[in-house]
């Protein structure tokens, strides 16, 4: 996410312009005192909660998933789009925090982000198809983008510095949590109750925490400065990231480069990725600082850091689409097998951030690494045999990686950055990281797909007249009432069964080799001793 600690510092360097209002430039941070006693406690918990409604709003849609898709009408495939929209809006509009919070004020822009995700969460539980949910989704992401990096400087604003790690450690926990949360929630709401209220349940919360932010730090709002927007960048963004993942959605539905459709997206994703490299790099106020990539060590730790991310993300939403549709797990039992992979990391997070100054990042980094790729070839072993214990498993020891990921790769991004450059580096490597999440869904489920085609057409050339166990499983299931065509149809649904299972683990396993491979690129940085706040402060 991204840190806007220094924001505010770096832009009065840099912007000629004054500010519009005495009475804001009065609210400079070096003269806002910290909170106290009951007020320092509300407005903790009330960021604590929007932090908290936002990483839950990204994982509490998982095991949703196939009962989405037959409530509307969709197929696996598109349904993800509910999960995709969100996270690149969401990316996208992370790079404007900094311009929209010197043009609003921080504690303004954090209310209305929050009030405009609760209407959002509303239109989304009311939505009567997924053009209308995808849509809704998008804006819900949208809007969303502001409010984890503003939490963050919001909190560490009500904190005196000596306790700024404190704060930071009782933030992370949220976004801990949170993924616990969100399966688990996920799935006793749809099972219980009905889909649309795990967009519902963010109501309360919003509104609460908005009432909360604003009752509060109403008087305590940053400097508001007219600076310029890079429109032509911004637009060039929305349009490849945007049209880049349209055609990875689409792309299995429409037969790839078959498709005209799938052709044209393709190309206007590669023009205006060239056009944005172009103008970004020429422009004096890009909304995209790409000459941080001149950097050896955040290249590294943003290529290590997005990589991981996009694997990780989409085995996330693949585990629980496999288990519901092909293990026949419902949603509340799919929630709770995925569930488990926060408890781990709530305990080794804490240990990490404390010794992030003190040992090497690409150490720690190479460990989160190591324990993925024993994860997902753990995962690789699955059959349709496997029992609950076994799933658990990789899904418990998955939560040391998670601890050992976020913090030390973004302690090696932002290290040897100067201050006025961390909150840049680390909104472009949030953004990065976001839109490798959503390719990474796309990507895992359309090859789960096609190689499920794959393994489906291998296990049939067994079917035939001249195979004894075939004719035989025939023979027993017409004995037993069936009708032929009854009895092929269940050959077929136990076939793909297999099928989907297989190209599941062919999934878990490539996924294996890249983690390992990722070890090696880690390696590559050089890093230097940076301040231990920038780096625990960015880590989610």
């Amino acid at each position: 996410m991204t840190d806007i600690i220094n924001l505010k510092d770096s832009s009065e360097k840099d912007s000629p312009e004054k500010d519009s209002s005495k009475k804001n430039s009065a609210n400079s941070p070096a003269q806002i005192v910290p909170l106290t006693g009951s007020k320092l406690a509300l407005g903790t918990i009330a960021l604590s909660l929007a932090t908290f409604m936002n990483v839950l709003d990204t994982s509490i849609a998982n095991v949703s998933l196939p009962t989405i898709a037959g409530d509307l009408g969709v197929s696996p495939n598109q349904v993800t789009w509910v999960i995709t929209s969100f996270a690149v809006a969401n990316a996208i509009s992370i790079p404007l925090t900094g311009w929209l919070t010197m043009r609003v004020g921080g504690v303004k822009l954090f209310t209305w982000s929050v009030l405009l995700f609760v209407l959002a969460s509303l239109m989304c539980g009311f939505a009567p198809s997924i053009e209308t949910l995808i849509l809704f989704r998008v804006i819900q992401g949208a809007v969303a983008g502001p409010m984890i990096p503003l939490s963050q400087s919001l909190l560490l604003s009500s904190y005196p510095t000596s306790k700024a790690g404190t704060a930071l450690a009782m933030w992370s926990l949220t976004t801990l949590i949170a993924p616990i949360m969100g399966p688990l929630l996920g799935g006793y709401i749809t099972d219980n109750i009905s889909w649309p209220w795990i967009f519902y349940i963010n109501i309360p919360i919003g509104i609460g925490a908005a009432w909360a932010t604003w009752v509060i730090y109403r008087k305590r709002e940053t400097p508001i400065r007219k600076l310029p927007v890079d429109f032509v960048g911004l637009a060039l963004l929305v349009t490849w990231v945007g049209t880049m993942q349209v055609a990875l959605d689409k792309g299995k539905e429409l037969d790839w480069f078959a498709s005209p459709l799938i052709t044209g997206l393709s190309l206007i994703a590669l023009v205006g990725f060239v056009l944005f490299l172009i103008w970004e790099l020429t422009d004096k106020h890009p909304v995209v600082d790409l000459r941080l990539f001149k950097r050896r060590n955040f290249t590294i730790g943003v290529i290590t850091l997005s990589l991981g991310y996009g694997i990780f993300f989409g085995n996330v939403v693949l585990l629980p689409l496999w288990l519901q549709e092909y293990m026949g797990f419902t949603a509340t039992w799919a929630g709770l097998v995925t569930a488990p992979v926060g408890i781990l990391a709530i305990v080794f997070s804490p240990i990490v951030g404390k010794n992030i100054q003190r040992v090497d990042p690409r150490l720690l980094a190479s460990v989160a690494f190591f324990v993925f790729a024993i994860v997902f070839w753990m995962r690789s072993n699955f059959t349709t045999q496997t029992d609950v214990q076994a799933l658990l498993i990789p899904t418990v020891i998955q939560g040391i990686a998670m601890a050992f990921f976020f913090i030390p790769l973004v302690s090696l991004t932002l290290s040897g950055l100067r201050p006025d450059q961390i909150p840049a580096a680390s909104g472009l490597s949030n953004f990065v990281r976001i839109t490798a999440g959503a390719f990474g869904t796309s990507i895992a489920t359309t090859v789960w797909d096609n190689r499920a085609t794959f393994h489906h057409s291998q296990l049939i050339e067994h079917i035939s007249v001249y195979n004894d166990q075939a004719t035989d499983a025939l023979n027993k299931m017409t004995q037993a009432g069936l009708t032929m065509e009854q009895a092929k149809t269940q050959i077929n649904m136990m076939i793909n069964q297999q099928a989907f299972t297989f190209s599941a683990d062919d999934i878990f396993y490539v996924s294996s080799i890249i983690c390992i491979g990722l070890i090696g690129i880690v390696w590559l940085a050089r890093p230097a001793k940076v301040a231990a706040s920038a780096g625990s402060s960015a880590a989610q």
